[in-house]
């Protein structure tokens, strides 16, 4: 038999040598690293039941934002004194009527036709008139000053106060009444003033009148008409 060459390995015995000693600093990286998982796990709990109540806090907002909008809309009524807004925009659907863009003051010495509109916000009547106002505009557009007023800041005129106030002076021309219609020509006279439901038919004629226009297509508009709590439309007269 061939004894086989043993390879000339080096030295070595069972006593191994000790490890060398650790630095500082990276015995702390190493604790710092370790301790994320427990921390993590600790503070997602505390996290999720925040964003549970954050959840269920606009949950809340959002419920009341929308009680309080159905709130204000079914308390709206054409049929009580109450304040509900512009009634233009509510009963009209024509937020531009107010304010009006010229005054009566600027109308008149301007020799514009003007149609001035006395009326309350808290008025049911007037909320019934609405649709009549927006419906003076549609037809006449900008050839006539269109002057819808309420009535709080006036005092009411009328022919006892014809000379202690201004032609311009809008309380001069109001009676008292709501809703009341005063329709100036070009010299500043006054050619018509009717309080109450007045028919837009009769407007037009007056308007037609003081501006020389004829009157618009479709003639023959009377009063209006409700449809529902919240709204109303101007008809025929012969409806």
């Amino acid at each position: 038999m061939v004894p086989s060459r043993q390879r000339d390995l080096p030295h070595t015995n069972d006593q191994r040598r000790p490890a060398a000693p650790m630095v500082p600093q990276l015995e702390a990286f190493l604790a710092i690293e370790a301790t994320p998982a427990s921390g993590a796990s600790s503070r997602r709990p505390l996290q999720a039941r925040l964003r549970r109540i954050l959840g269920a806090f606009a949950a809340l907002l959002l419920l009341l934002a929308v009680g309080l909008g159905l709130g204000s809309a079914a308390e709206a009524s054409l049929d009580n004194d109450r304040y509900d807004g512009n009634i233009f925009s509510l009963y009209a659907g024509n937020g531009s009527l107010v304010p009006p863009r010229s005054s009566l003051a600027l109308a008149l010495e301007q020799h514009r036709v003007a149609v001035v509109v006395y009326y309350l916000d808290d008025s049911s009547v007037s909320k019934r008139f609405a649709p009549v106002v927006s419906e003076l505009q549609r037809l006449w557009g900008n050839s006539v000053e269109l002057i819808p007023l309420v009535t709080d800041p006036l005092r009411p005129g009328g022919k006892a106060a014809a000379g202690s106030l201004s032609a311009g002076d809008p309380s001069r021309y109001w009676s008292g009444v709501i809703p009341q219609v005063v329709v100036f020509d070009r010299q500043g006279q006054v050619v018509f003033d009717a309080s109450g439901q007045v028919e837009v038919d009769a407007i037009n004629g007056a308007v037609s009148q003081a501006t020389g226009l004829p009157l618009p297509a479709p003639s023959g508009l009377g009063s209006t008409r409700s449809f529902n709590e919240l709204n109303s439309e101007v008809v025929s007269g012969g409806r």
